[in-house]
C-alpha cells in the first residue's frame, strides 16, 4: 500500500513572507519525518505531497495514493481544514481523519457547541459576536472569555481575553473582528481545572485512550504562546481519577455527537460548580512526537508514538475497507 502525506509545512510558509501567528498552526519538517518513518516502519511506502496547492499539482499531473494521511491544517477561511479532505474526496481517495463537514463544523467552535449541547453535553452560555453591536446585547455573567470562532493553537488568546466589565469586552471584541476578520466567540468563564481528552478510532469502535490536565502559570489562558513553550510556561500531568470518568464519558459524547473519525482530542474544563464542560474539539490533532498534546498524553497512558501512529491508520483502513 501506498500512502501519501499531506501537511502544510510551516518553514514553506515563513518563506513566502507569512509571519509566525499566521503559521502557528503548521506543522515542522521533523513532525512530517516522524509520521513518514511510523508509516514505513508499518512496512507502507510513502510518498511526501505537502500542501493543498502541491496536492492540486500532483494530482493534475496523475499521481494518486491508496491512502492520504492527512494532516494539512489550510490557511484560508473558516473552511481551510476542509479542503484537502473535499479535494480527495473528489478524486476518491480515501484518507486518515475527518471529512470536511466534521473538519468545518469543529473548527467553527460556535457550530459545534450548538451542536455537543443539542447531544446534552454540558457547556457554558455563551454568544457570538458578529459585529460591535453584539457586544451590547451580551447579557451573559462577568467574567467572561472571549476568542476568535474558528482558530485554532491557542491564536487571539492572550492574558486580555479574560473579561471582567463590558468596556474590556468592547476593547477584545473591536480587536478580534478587525485583527482576524471572523466572528468571536464569548462565555461565561470556567473557573476550573482544564482538561485535554485523546480519543482514538470511529463510531462504536472510537475509546478515550487518557487524558492529562493543563496548568498554565499564574492561571493564565492556554495560548499560543505558551503552547508553544509548554515547557516554560505549563505543567502536564496526568488525567486524574477523581476528573477521569467524567472527562472521557463528556470527550466520547463530544466525539460521537461531532462524527469524528480515526483519532483526535476534545478540550474540556471545570465550571464554578465542578461539573466538566465541553470547551473545544480538534480532530486534526498536532502529531509531532515530543511537543504536540495527542503523543504527550498518549504516552502518559502507555501508547508510545508508533503505536498511537498505528492505531490511527488501522482505524483508517478499517473504516475505508482497505487492505494493508
Amino acid at each position: 500500500m501506498k500512502i501519501g502525506l499531506t501537511y502544510d509545512l510551516r518553514s514553506w510558509y515563513l518563506d513566502r513572507g507569512y509571519s509566525m501567528e499566521d503559521t502557528a498552526e503548521f506543522d515542522k519538517q521533523d513532525t512530517v519525518d516522524a509520521i513518514d518513518s511510523a508509516l514505513r516502519k508499518m512496512g507502507f511506502a510513502t510518498e511526501p505531497v505537502g500542501n493543498c496547492f502541491q496536492l492540486i499539482d500532483s494530482l493534475s499531473a496523475g499521481k494518486r495514493w491508496d491512502l492520504v494521511f492527512n494532516i494539512a491544517e489550510g490557511l484560508y477561511g473558516d473552511g481551510r481544514e476542509s479542503v484537502v479532505p473535499a479535494i480527495l474526496d473528489q478524486y476518491k481517495i480515501p484518507y486518515v481523519f475527518s471529512g470536511p463537514v466534521i473538519m468545518g463544523i469543529s473548527l467553527n467552535k460556535h457550530l459545534s457547541r450548538l451542536i455537543v449541547s443539542a447531544a446534552g453535553v454540558p457547556v457554558s452560555p455563551g454568544m457570538l459576536i458578529s459585529s460591535m453591536n453584539d457586544v451590547e446585547k451580551c447579557s451573559l455573567e462577568f467574567p467572561l472569555f472571549i476568542k476568535p470562532v474558528s482558530e485554532g493553537t491557542g491564536k487571539g488568546i492572550t492574558e486580555k481575553s479574560l473579561l471582567s466589565s463590558k468596556e474590556e469586552l468592547r476593547e477584545m471584541a473591536g480587536y478580534l473582528l478587525g485583527r482576524f476578520n471572523q466572528p468571536a466567540l464569548v462565555e461565561e468563564y470556567l473557573p476550573g481545572r482544564e482538561f485535554t481528552v485523546g480519543i482514538i478510532g470511529s463510531g462504536e469502535n472510537a475509546i478515550a485512550i487518557g487524558g492529562m490536565e493543563i496548568e498554565c502559570r499564574d492561571n493564565l489562558p492556554y495560548s499560543v504562546e505558551f503552547k508553544e513553550n509548554y515547557q516554560i510556561y505549563c505543567k502536564y500531568t496526568p488525567l486524574p481519577g477523581d476528573f477521569a470518568d467524567e472527562c472521557k464519558s463528556v470527550a466520547m459524547n463530544v466525539w460521537r455527537a461531532l462524527g469524528g473519525v480515526d483519532a483526535g482530542r476534545v478540550d474540556v474544563k471545570a465550571d464554578r460548580n465542578g461539573r466538566i464542560c465541553f470547551i473545544e474539539v480538534n480532530p486534526l490533532a498536532g502529531l509531532h512526537p515530543v511537543h504536540s498534546d495527542l503523543p504527550i498524553l498518549s504516552r502518559m497512558s502507555g501508547i508510545e508514538y508508533q503505536q498511537l501512529i498505528e492505531m490511527i491508520v488501522n482505524s483508517a483502513i478499517e473504516r475505508h475497507h482497505l487492505k494493508s
